[in-house]
């Protein structure tokens, strides 16, 4: 029998580690190739991992809430086989030569780590901090309170503690020097003593060092702690009345929280609105949707007609397809469009239609009704999610005829496709005005305004209106 190593996949250009959220197979459990073994939820998405091969399921080797990086061995399943893919453990450290301490001294110092690892609270974020997964785990596994944990300086985005930050800290804390102790201490001259006295000493002066060096630590946690505390008004307690009901927010709704205030925060929301006549994709649509549907089996919605708008303008106007990082604008190569879609749980995500401006109707079709299939059924895989430049949302779905969505961070515009609606309108003909009916819709254009001014943000929704005002109604797909 052989055995294989199941890893975590790749997840996407910018997902380096997961959560493993569920085994979905016991130890003993038959396995067939493809077959979904565990499931797991990064800051992205949900997503299953099956399996390459069948065999049998005879060790996991991550428990449930454990994080997992990128590439890391989490089960073993034995196959067919004669070969035997050997899982690398990490060798032990060799242990460092120090001098000898009083066994009574070594049990009390393991006694103290012990008890302080158990005693250490869970780490949480808060709307001042935000710790990943990853952080959080290393914190626990060191026996980090989140005292100790909230005085570190973070380097990542927005001073977010990172893994390299912790381990810094860790490795500073454990290489900090002892205090001398103090000459005044001791009793009686070393001179003085006897043999078996001077190793009372040694150890005496050994756990005077450690309980030193523990409270100098100590105190410099917690002062920082107690000023940011006293600067901090205390959390409100939560209102309650006999007949209201508390309900936990899910994983992803606090992550998708996070992200909108954080969008808030960074960009300068501002936003353009237009209405557009679309009438003629209307009537269009009603014309060729049944037989598209008998042909390929797919329905026609309105959707990648305008997507296909969308992209074109994102061609005109390559300065909307842009993202900010820091002090530098990326101006990108692809246009890949993000679209909203609704998940089962009221949530939204936003699958990426990638290289769009490759795409003809029927592709822009097939696409989009694939990702926001997926999507309904939870099966979308994290690259579907990532890389996106531009974002589109209907809330015209919703019955909005508009909206002033959030932007997709780091991209600089969204837009909203409010509903479309029949409204009486001036129609300008060869013998004159007259009033009739028109489908129409509002386009609403939010942009970040640090990069994006009135003149573009207003030219670019403009364009997409003149895009769709001017569908051929003899076009064939």
């Amino acid at each position: 029998m052989a055995k294989f190593e199941l890893k975590l996949p790749k997840m996407g250009e910018s997902v380096a580690e997961a959560t493993i959220t569920s085994w979905l197979k016991d130890v003993g459990d038959t396995i067939e190739a493809d077959e979904a073994v565990l499931e797991i939820a990064t800051d992205k998405v949900d997503s299953e991992v099956p399996s390459e091969v069948d065999g049998i399921l005879v060790e996991k080797l991550f428990d449930v809430d454990d994080v997992v990086q990128v590439g890391q061995t989490i089960a073993i399943i034995e196959t067919e086989g004669e070969e035997t893919v050997e899982v690398k453990t990490p060798a032990a450290e060799p242990e460092s030569v120090a001098e000898p301490v009083e066994p009574k001294v070594v049990a009390e110092v393991a006694q103290t780590v012990v008890a302080a690892k158990a005693s250490v609270e869970p780490v949480v974020s808060s709307e001042d901090r935000f710790y990943s997964p990853l952080v959080k785990n290393i914190a626990r596994q060191e026996g980090i309170s989140q005292a100790e944990l909230d005085t570190i300086l973070g380097t990542g985005k927005d001073a977010r503690v990172t893994k390299n930050d912790i381990k810094a800290y860790l490795e500073s804390r454990s290489s900090a020097p002892s205090p001398e102790p103090a000459v005044e201490n001791v009793a009686e001259p070393i001179s003085a003593t006897k043999s078996g006295d001077t190793k009372t000493l040694d150890a005496e002066r050994s756990r005077n060092s450690i309980e030193e060096t523990k409270s100098d630590a100590t105190s410099a946690q917690e002062k920082p702690k107690a000023e940011k505390l006293a600067d901090k008004p205390a959390e409100k307690p939560i209102s309650v009345s006999g007949g209201d009901e508390v309900i936990e927010m899910t994983r992803m709704g606090k992550l998708i929280s996070k992200y909108m205030v954080d969008s808030v925060q960074t960009s300068a929301h501002v936003q353009s609105f237009i209405e557009a006549d679309v009438t003629n994709i209307w009537n269009w649509r009603k014309k060729v949707k049944d037989g598209f549907v008998k042909r390929e089996g797919e329905n026609l919605t309105f959707t990648p007609i305008f997507m296909e708008a969308i992209t074109k303008a994102l061609k005109d106007f390559p300065m909307m397809n842009i993202s900010v990082q820091g002090g530098k604008i990326i101006k990108k190569k692809v246009i890949n469009v993000g679209m909203a879609a609704a998940l089962p749980d009221g949530n939204l995500i936003v699958p990426v239609i990638k290289n769009a401006d490759q795409l003809n109707l029927y592709g822009m079709v097939k696409r989009v009704n694939d990702l926001a299939n997926r999507a309904r059924l939870g099966k979308l895989d994290p690259d579907d999610i990532q890389g996106g430049t531009y974002t589109v949302t209907n809330v015209g779905t919703f019955g909005s005829i508009m909206g002033t969505p959030i932007i997709n961070q780091p991209q600089v515009g969204i837009l909203a496709l409010g509903a479309i609606r029949k409204t009486p309108a001036v129609i300008e003909g060869p013998e004159g005005d007259y009033i009739g009916i028109r489908f129409k819709m509002y386009l609403s254009h939010s942009y970040d305004h640090r990069v994006v001014n009135g003149a573009l943000g207003g030219q670019f929704v403009k364009a997409v209106k003149d895009y769709l005002e001017a569908w051929d109604m003899d076009r064939e797909i």
